[in-house]
């Protein structure tokens, strides 16, 4: 009887994973390498905060004497102070999306992301795709997804150690530093994984540098953004919503966001702003309630692009696409619909 139990078993787990999940990472760096050549420039595009920055290091790193040439572009502005400190004191070389020229390059990787995250993405073809975030069914072909990791900075751990890399100090703190934002020191979605390659890197990382990024200096002009939010914010119970009108950088409002939810009593924090003709709104909760990105797809997915993880999640829209729901210069108006469109939907999550 147990030798037909135990059989049962691994029938099951054959049917539920995927072909690739049951692979070993030697194996998925190999399949990983298939698809480049000596000859190739490769491109990896990135949504940069630090889990998609120390991974697009670690992409690089494995692709070092592999391939022809390596860089890095983001797609975002980056002003948060954690990214620029990032940016500065790990060396990291960045080329914004728009100053690239496509043509130079044979080999597109996406980390940290997925294309349909943002219409930035859209204009190229990858080869490679490696996240943490819930499946959208991409069309790469190498696809590594995995969303009940904490960070992609973890999985990034698992292929440099497949590789037989020992990473540099400054790979190892970006990656350190990944897991613990990521993870929000653990607090957050984690894996056993991601605790043992933190203390692998752990090892090999400089723990004062990690601090200094984390403990960057906050800006002075965002001092404006705080004020406002303390004096406009709408409390629901235990949830708090605050829309920031416009902004010069939408990390403004993950920072005020995360400022929240160390606020006695608050369980959820939703930051809303307007950036670039778009509305971004930022979810964040204590991951014992419901969960984030199923609340944000439920309740403004059909707008545009929403979804996460059960802490925390993001959705971006339109401006035009809701131009005839609700007046977007109506600062009032707009913090009601948002707070409309989310009780509504909540509960069905």
């Amino acid at each position: 009887m147990a030798i037909i139990i135990v059989r049962s078993v691994e029938i099951l787990i054959t049917i539920i994973l995927p072909d690739f999940m049951k692979i070993s990472a030697k194996e998925k760096l190999e399949r990983f390498y298939e698809k480049f050549s000596g000859e190739d420039q490769v491109l990896i595009l990135i949504n940069a905060d630090p889990d998609a920055m120390a991974a697009a290091m670690a992409v690089k790193r494995l692709l070092w004497r592999k391939v022809a040439g390596v860089a890095i572009s983001n797609i975002n502005v980056i002003k948060r102070p954690d990214n620029l400190a990032m940016i500065r004191l790990l060396d990291i070389n960045l080329i914004h999306v728009d100053q690239v020229d496509p043509s130079r390059f044979t080999r597109f990787v996406m980390v940290d992301s997925q294309p349909n995250h943002h219409e930035s993405f859209l204009k190229f073809k990858f080869t490679a795709i490696i996240d943490h975030h819930p499946d959208t069914s991409p069309d790469a072909p190498f696809q590594d997804i995995r969303p009940t990791y904490g960070a992609t900075a973890s999985m990034m751990t698992e292929y440099l150690r497949a590789a037989k890399i020992k990473p540099s100090t400054k790979l190892a703190t970006g990656l350190f530093f990944a897991i613990k934002n990521d993870t929000s020191n653990f607090e957050r979605q984690t894996l056993i994984e991601d605790l043992r390659a933190f203390q692998f890197l752990f090892h090999h990382a400089n723990p004062i540098l990690a601090r200094k990024i984390e403990q960057a200096e906050i800006p002075i002009n965002f001092l404006k953004y705080y004020k406002l939010a303390l004096n406009t914010m709408k409390r629901r119970k235990n949830r708090v919503f605050v829309h920031l009108g416009n902004v010069v950088n939408p990390d403004i409002c993950v920072l005020i966001a995360d400022f929240y939810m160390r606020v006695n009593d608050v369980t959820w924090s939703i930051v809303s702003g307007l950036y670039q003709n778009r509305l971004i709104v930022v979810f964040r909760n204590d991951g014992i309630r419901k969960n984030a990105g199923k609340v944000a797809k439920a309740s403004l997915g059909g707008f545009g692009s929403a979804g996460g993880h059960k802490s925390m999640a993001r959705a971006e829209i339109p401006i035009a696409d809701i131009a005839d729901k609700v007046d977007i210069k109506d600062e009032k108006k707009m913090m009601n619909w948002i707070i409309r469109q989310i009780e509504h939907n909540a509960g069905k999550k």
